[in-house]
């Protein structure tokens, strides 16, 4: 299903679900392309340059990509069919109505994917349970971090993701906690547990810089935006390439490439 909203009203319908949500007691967070957008106020103008918002190619923003918890699951389904009016898949409840949950909205304008308690994609990324889970940290997004690892952990990554990463590294500063920046501790204890993550992490990250100095060639990014984009970058690979591991980590390093280290994730599940 292609979105017959613009850019600006995906933004506002994403915003209304959660805050829909949030009046109910029940957690729901924005993810992907718009969380980006979201997140990262005040670089309008890059995401403009970069074909990320209002692009003249198309709409950027086909459908609202949201993440809860699994205790809330018959919550959501109330909140989403009764409160919102919202139509389920019944196809994929049947298929995948205990990890994930597919809507439709009433007019048909574009579908709302549900996540639960972790994104399983190329990696697994876990936000944990209600109550003392990640989902509480940010609002009405995922944080700035699991933004990031969202976006990284794409085995075969494309120009529209990297283009994402550059604005979220553009907007946000590297640092400690969750306030707004890249907290560098979760990016250490999660890539640090796993050689595959870690590897594709650190693989995106290259191609990010390669892409960032074909986007400045190109004039898409001054020559401020690029030096600050390959200083954010080159930090975290050293922090992959320093950052303590686990024998988990080692284990598995030691068996390298020639052992398939990621899953492959149908565009479906993109």
């Amino acid at each position: 299903m292609v979105a017959q909203l613009s850019d600006e009203e995906m933004i506002r319908e994403a915003v209304r679900i959660v805050d829909s949500a949030n009046s109910k007691g029940v957690i729901l967070r924005i993810l992907g392309a718009i969380a980006i957008r979201l997140h990262s106020k005040g670089f309008e103008d890059l995401h403009k340059r970069l074909g990320r918002l209002g692009a003249d190619s198309g709409k950027s923003f086909t459908d609202i990509d949201l993440i809860g918890y699994s205790s809330q699951w018959g919550a959501i389904r109330k909140l989403m069919e009764k409160d919102l009016s919202f139509n389920i898949s019944r196809q994929f409840l049947l298929l995948h109505g205990k990890d994930r949950l597919l809507y439709y909205h009433p007019q048909n304008l574009y579908h709302v994917d549900i996540f639960f308690d972790k994104l399983i994609f190329s990696h697994d990324i876990e936000f944990g349970k209600l109550g003392k889970g990640r989902l509480e940290l940010d609002y009405p997004t995922i944080t700035v971090t699991d933004l990031l690892l969202e976006k990284l952990q794409i085995h075969q990554i494309n120009e529209k993701d990297i283009k994402d990463v550059i604005i979220l590294l553009r907007a946000h500063e590297l640092g400690h906690g969750d306030e707004d920046v890249i907290n560098l501790d979760r990016l250490a204890e999660i890539l640090g547990d796993d050689w595959g993550f870690w590897m594709d992490f650190r693989n995106n990250l290259s191609k990010t810089l390669s892409y960032a100095q074909r986007y400045r060639r190109e004039s898409l990014l001054s020559e401020e935006e690029y030096r600050d984009v390959e200083s954010k970058i080159k930090k975290l690979i050293e922090l992959l390439d320093s950052c303590p591991k686990t024998k988990k980590w080692t284990k598995r390093a030691k068996q390298g490439e020639k052992k398939k280290y990621w899953r492959d994730v149908e565009e479906l599940y993109r």
